[in-house]
């Protein structure tokens, strides 16, 4: 009789294990990277560079970078890459109204480029990405970085 009671409890076990799985929330790369790309388009401020920038792209890849390019009126432009991996932190100063967004990595990991410059085409590398935001609360700031360190945290985005 023991023996049929062990057998019968632990299909049951599995079954109600499936069960409650079914009803877990997983959340994926993709998801993350969604959530990141609609936060910058929703609160970029072009409005800080206007007079300066002609558009601009703000990238987040569910392949594992953060790319942010300007195009300025001279035609200059200037090109900020780093993989989600090498990911710190994020600062902001301003207030909720407008301010900047400050993308720390570990190291010098931010790719750094400028073309059409009078100066010349640079090339270096730097750690910190700075992106203009407006009408931006302390928690949209807590989620955003949220994203970037479960993103970092996940290993994931490191593959193509």
């Amino acid at each position: 009789m023991k023996k049929f009671t062990l057998r019968l409890k632990l299909p049951v076990f599995l079954a109600f294990s499936v069960f409650l799985c079914a009803f877990a929330s997983f959340d994926s790369i993709d998801e993350y990277v969604n959530y990141l790309q609609k936060s910058f388009t929703d609160h970029y401020d072009v409005n800080q560079e206007s007079d300066q920038i002609k558009k601009y792209e703000l990238n987040v890849t569910n392949n594992g970078f953060c790319r942010y390019k300007r195009y300025f009126n001279n035609g200059k432009i200037e090109y900020f890459a780093f993989k989600l991996a090498k990911f710190k932190d994020i600062d902001y100063i301003g207030s909720t109204l407008s301010g900047k967004l400050y993308l720390h990595t570990k190291s010098d990991d931010v790719i750094v480029q400028t073309y059409n410059d009078k100066s010349g085409d640079v090339d270096s590398m730097g750690t910190c990405v700075a992106i203009p935001v407006k009408n931006i609360e302390a928690e949209d700031l807590n989620q955003i970085r949220e994203a970037f360190v479960k993103l970092t945290a996940s290993g994931q985005v490191i593959k193509p």
